[in-house]
């Protein structure tokens, strides 16, 4: 294996497959939740804190682990975090109660926050400007795939074994996934001492931590004060967090205020939290829909689903090489405006006896409009940013996307719980789902409306790679972009 040291595609391969397993697992566990809560005997507010554990503790850390790659070197995080994901998975799948399982999935959140935001930007150091955005695109594709394949292949491992193995399935892949990093990821060439901003990991971390658990929990503490309280917390923290940056912006800051000084990445950040409401808005409801108003089997509501990340899987490499040849701009815009129209399709064509393929076309649809999303939103947002402000940027990127899947999720189901309270009949409550399903859906389908607007402003392609702020004098920078760049023309040398 070590033939394929540095060889830029086998480095793509390498992470591609540590992000797959990161991201699939925060849509897996949702097809799972009705024989987790049989079999272990857990509640429903246990089990949803089954995948909120995952997700904050990934939320409130990928800032400080993007900056920490800086400081201790990309490859060692990225392999630190795949153990620790490992070592979690195996800890989820021998759980004996819920609260094994809960601190096992937290685990698990901390190993995917140190791993993501290297994945983005060692893929920056790795491919020359030019090639950039195919890498990029298929980075994102991965994102998207993982999103929508979760309930079909989580379906497939609970009917046929049981929900255990939604979370032992990640130990053969995380042993490859270490195995291929250790032999082919390039070795950590850092140049300059990095500085780590302790007490503005601290202020971030707690203003995420606030924002975060007040959104996944606000429903079931019925909004009350103290859920207020943490929201009004998380603000009055993030603006301490950001003066702290102000003071530092010379002196390598946890985050540059340069990036959005790059209108694409502001925008595009933006519309990431816009995708992510729609994704996780769209698939959370839809597979308890199929479950509980269908009575579908776990399978075969997984099932259903797999033609939107079939068409997501097969389209998503063509977004990437439009992005690269055109620009992303209307390819983003496209592709967000087909998944609208096929999460639309989706709510007008629910009911009680809906028949599982009328759902077919509308999940092609917004499979196609998937697939032209997540390539180009990423290859756009990241086109500017130089190599040096990789790991800041990939941190950003990375937290706003997850705490959009975090708004979205807490969005449709604060929506779905105030729409079925008092409900208890079984017949009457499924009505009531199909009701509540109208106002519910609206919320992703707006969102993503919304970011196929913003995405009006997205600029031209830069041909460059050059941010906002790194001219010619960048050169004399120690911490340049230059030895990166360097390395990446001589990887890419080496692969042709």
């Amino acid at each position: 294996m070590t033939r394929w040291r540095e060889n830029p595609w086998a480095i793509l391969i390498t992470l591609s497959l540590g992000y797959f397993m990161t991201l699939l697992d925060l849509t897996i566990v949702n097809i799972a939740v009705p024989d987790i809560m049989n079999r272990l005997g857990a509640s429903l507010d246990q089990v949803l804190w089954v995948g909120n554990a995952y997700i904050l503790v990934l939320a409130v850390l990928l800032i400080s682990a993007g900056r920490l790659g800086d400081l201790l070197g990309k490859k060692t995080l990225f392999i630190a975090g795949v153990l620790l994901f490992t070592i979690a998975s195996l800890a989820c799948g021998i759980a004996q109660n819920p609260g094994q399982l809960i601190a096992a999935r937290a685990a698990q959140g901390l190993g995917a926050a140190l791993l993501i935001p290297q994945t983005m930007s060692l893929l920056i150091e790795t491919f020359p400007p030019q090639r950039r955005g195919t890498a990029l695109g298929v980075w994102a594709s991965v994102a998207g795939i993982a999103t929508v394949a979760g309930p079909t292949l989580g379906g497939l491992l609970v009917t046929a074994l049981d929900w255990r193995w939604i979370f032992l399935v990640n130990l053969p892949v995380g042993v490859i996934v270490v195995a291929m990093a250790a032999a082919i990821l390039p070795r950590p060439a850092r140049t300059v001492t990095h500085r780590f901003d302790v007490l503005g990991v601290l202020i971030a971390s707690a203003a995420l931590f606030c924002a975060v658990f007040a959104l996944t929990e606000g429903q079931n503490y019925a909004w009350s004060g103290w859920i207020w309280g943490l929201f009004a917390a998380a603000a009055v923290l993030m603006a301490v967090f950001l003066v702290h940056q102000n003071g530092k912006q010379d002196r390598q800051p946890l985050v540059p205020f340069a990036l959005f000084r790059d209108r694409n990445f502001a925008i595009l950040n933006g519309v990431g939290v816009a995708v992510s409401v729609g994704m996780v808005g769209l698939m959370l409801p839809l597979t308890i829909y199929l479950q509980s108003v269908l009575g579908y089997s776990a399978l075969k509501a997984g099932l259903v689903g797999a033609p939107m990340w079939v068409m997501t899987m097969l389209v998503s490499p063509f977004a990437g090489r439009l992005s690269d040849r055109l620009g992303g701009k209307t390819v983003l815009i496209t592709g967000l405006a087909l998944y609208a129209i096929g999460a639309t399709w989706i709510l007008a064509i629910i009911d009680v006896g809906t028949d599982w393929t009328a759902f077919l076309p509308a999940f092609v649809v917004g499979g196609i409009g998937a697939g032209g999303v997540f390539a180009p939103m990423a290859t756009e947002a990241m086109r500017g940013v130089p190599p040096r402000l990789a790991g800041a940027a990939s941190g950003v990127n990375n937290t706003i996307r997850q705490v959009g899947s975090v708004l979205g999720g807490a969005a449709v189901g604060a929506v779905l719980q105030s729409r079925l309270a008092g409900t208890p009949d079984t017949e009457a409550a499924r009505h009531a789902f199909v009701e509540a399903m109208g106002p519910t859906l609206s919320v992703p389908i707006l969102a993503v409306v919304a970011g196929a607007v913003a995405c009006l402003w997205v600029g031209g392609r830069r041909g460059s790679g050059q941010a906002p702020g790194d001219g010619p004098d960048q050169a004399a920078d120690p911490d340049s972009q230059e030895p990166a760049t360097r390395r990446a023309a001589a990887s890419w040398a080496r692969a042709k």
